[in-house]
C-alpha cells in the first residue's frame, strides 16, 4: 500500500508536469519539481534532526517511568477495564503490561517508540490464539484502539510545530485530546458492537464515564472562554500537566531508589535510535509529497474541492488540512509530512496548520499498525479490524475538524 501510495505521488508530478508544459507552456514546471527534491530533502533532515533532542529526552523519561513502577500502578489501575474488555486474556498475562506500555507510549505522542511495544503485546496475544493465521477478539480491540490512539501529550507534534515556527506550539492540545478521545471511544463501540463486548457492565460503564466526565469537563470549561482565552488556558494546561508527569516518574524513581539518571541515559539511547530510523522514511514522504506539490496536482485537487464547497455555500476553510487527513489512515510518516508541509505552506499558526496539527493528533495509521502487528505474528485473516479501525479514523477526523472551528476559526 505504502509502496503505491509513495509512487503515485511522482507519476501524478510528472503527468501534471508535461500537462503543463505541454497546454500551459509552463517551461519552468520541471525546474520547480526538480528543486523540490532537493529542498525537501534537506528540510526533512534538519527536521530530523531536531527531532532527535526531544526523542531521546522523553524516551528517557518513559524509561523512568517504567523503572519507577509508573507503568505498573497505571496497568493495576486499567487491569480491571481491560480484563472486561478481553474476557479471552487471563488475569495478570504478561500482554497486559506490554498493552500498557504500549498504550503509554501513544499517550506521550511517542508512535516510533510504541510500535515494538505493539509488536510484544501482540505475540503475547497470540500466545493465547487458537487460530494462528486469524486475528483472535482481544488482538483486534487492542488494534482499534491503538489505531486511535488516545494521545494525551503528542509531543512529536509539539516539537514539529515549535520547528516550524508556531509562537504557542502547544495551544492544540486540549482539540488533539477531544479529538482523539473521540477516535478512540467509536473504535471500541465499534468492536463492542460486533464482538457482543458488554459495555454495559458496571465495572466498563464506570471507566467509560469517569473518561467521559473528564473530556466533557475539559470541553465545556474551555467552550465557555473566547478564543484568546482558551487557547492561553490551553498551553498553560498542556505545559503544567506535561511538567507534572516529568517529576512525578522522577519522584517515584527516587522513591524506588532507582539511580534516575541512569534510567535516563538508558531511554535517551533508545530514543536516539529510533529519531535515526524516521530519517529515511521522513526523507521518502516529504519528497514525494514536494515534487506533487510543486507540480501543482495537489493545488489542482484541493481548489477543485473548495469550488465544490463553495457552490453550495459551505465553509471551505478546512480543506488546505485535508491532504494530511486523507494519508493519516494509509501512512504515518506521509501524514506527518503532510502535516509539516501544510504548516510550511500557510504557516504554523495559521488554521490549516493548527488543523492539520489536530488531525494528526487525532488517530493513528490504520493500514500501517495492521501490516506491523499483524504481520509480525503472521496472521492473515484480520477479520473485522479494518472496518472498525477506519471508523474509528473518520470519526476522529471528522471531530478533530469541528473542534479546529470551535478553538482557532
Amino acid at each position: 500500500m505504502l509502496n503505491i501510495i509513495w509512487l503515485s505521488f511522482f507519476f501524478i508530478a510528472f503527468l501534471t508536469g508535461l500537462y503543463r508544459l505541454v497546454m500551459l507552456g509552463d517551461t519552468n514546471v520541471f525546474n520547480d519539481i526538480t528543486l523540490a527534491t532537493f529542498t525537501l530533502s534537506k528540510t526533512a533532515f534538519e527536521i530530523s534532526l531536531g527531532l532527535t533532542g526531544i526523542l531521546c529526552f522523553w524516551m528517557g523519561v518513559m524509561k523512568i517511568g517504567e523503572k519507577s513502577g509508573f507503568i505498573g500502578h497505571l496497568t493495576q489501575f486499567l487491569n480491571p477495564f481491560l480484563k472486561r474488555l478481553m474476557p479471552d486474556v487471563p488475569d495478570k498475562h504478561p500482554a497486559y503490561g506490554a498493552m500498557v506500555m504500549n498504550l503509554s507510549a501513544n499517550m506521550l505522542g511517542l508512535d516510533n517508540a510504541a510500535t515494538p511495544l505493539g509488536i510484544k503485546t501482540m505475540q503475547h496475544l497470540q500466545t493465547l490464539n487458537p487460530h494462528k493465521e486469524s486475528a483472535s477478539n482481544a488482538q483486534i480491540l487492542f488494534l482499534v484502539i491503538n489505531t486511535s490512539a488516545v494521545t494525551l501529550f503528542p509531543l512529536t507534534i509539539f516539537t514539529y510545530r515549535a520547528q516550524l515556527g508556531a509562537a504557542n506550539p502547544t495551544d492544540v492540545f486540549i482539540p488533539i485530546l477531544i479529538a482523539t478521545y473521540a477516535s478512540t471511544l467509536a473504535g471500541l463501540l465499534a468492536v463492542a458492537s460486533i464482538q457482543r463486548i458488554k459495555l454495559y457492565d458496571p465495572v466498563v460503564l464506570g471507566y467509560l464515564a469517569g473518561f467521559s466526565a473528564i473530556v466533557a469537563s475539559i470541553l465545556f470549561y474551555f467552550a465557555q472562554l473566547d478564543q484568546v482565552t482558551m487557547q492561553q488556558h490551553s498551553s498553560l494546561v498542556s505545559n503544567f500537566i506535561i511538567f507534572t508527569l516529568i517529576i512525578a516518574f522522577m519522584a517515584g524513581a527516587v522513591k524506588q531508589r532507582i539511580n534516575v539518571y541512569e534510567a535516563f541515559i538508558d531511554g535517551a539511547k533508545e530514543g536516539f535510535q529510533t529519531a535515526v530510523m524516521i530519517i529515511p522514511y521522513l526523507v521518502a514522504m516529504l519528497v514525494a509529497i514536494g515534487v506533487f506539490r510543486a507540480s501543482g496536482a495537489l493545488e489542482i485537487a484541493l481548489d477543485f474541492f473548495k469550488s465544490l464547497l463553495t457552490h453550495y455555500s459551505i465553509d471551505n476553510r478546512f480543506v488546505d488540512a485535508l491532504p494530511t487527513a486523507f494519508m493519516k489512515p494509509l501512512s504515518g510518516s506521509g501524514a506527518r509530512a503532510m502535516m509539516i508541509e501544510t504548516m510550511q505552506t500557510h504557516g504554523a499558526d495559521s488554521f490549516a496548520g493548527r488543523l492539520a496539527s489536530i488531525v494528526q493528533g487525532s488517530t493513528e495509521t490504520t493500514f500501517y499498525v495492521l501490516a506491523v502487528y499483524f504481520g509480525a505474528v503472521g496472521i492473515k485473516k484480520a477479520r473485522h479490524a479494518v472496518a472498525c479501525g477506519l471508523f474509528a479514523d473518520f470519526i476522529g477526523i471528522f471531530i478533530a475538524i469541528l473542534v479546529g472551528y470551535l478553538f482557532f476559526a
